[in-house]
């Protein structure tokens, strides 16, 4: 059995520094994936569109800039208000995403309290499995 934290909110894709495009997503935790956030976009279309990283990254990126490669993450402010953007980039091309930076610190902390940093391995088992293995 394990624990799922969600929180439905509204992105706004960035098309250029003056235009951008509401976006429907639901973030998501589940405690036997302890080390990752899932994110998944156009959650009413079809075509849903699903990214999944390090919780770590998204933890940091509420604070100061990180990441590198397909999913960096870094704080700034959008007409007065905290906003936590998200450039992720894939072969289907990149995109920048704003999220309310209330919204997703709020989300990432019942995360936290669910499963609190550097407990991660606990959730998997893996020392228990390794005593079955050594007990042989």
């Amino acid at each position: 059995m394990y624990t799922v934290v969600e929180r439905e909110l509204e992105l706004r894709l960035v098309l250029s520094p003056e235009r951008g495009v509401t976006v429907p997503a639901r973030l998501g935790y589940r405690t036997d994936d302890p080390y990752a956030v899932h994110i998944t976009f156009h959650i009413d279309s079809e075509s849903p569109v699903h990214w999944t990283f390090a919780r770590e990254l998204l933890v940091e990126g509420v604070f100061r800039p990180c990441g590198q490669g397909d999913v960096r993450v870094w704080p700034s402010r959008a007409e007065g208000r905290g906003v936590v953007l998200m450039a992720l980039s894939s072969p289907d091309g990149d995109a920048l995403l704003e999220a309310p930076a209330a919204q997703v610190s709020a989300w990432l902390e019942r995360t936290l309290r669910v499963v609190p940093p550097g407990t991660e391995g606990e959730q998997l088992g893996i020392d228990g499995g390794l005593a079955q293995l050594l007990a042989r």
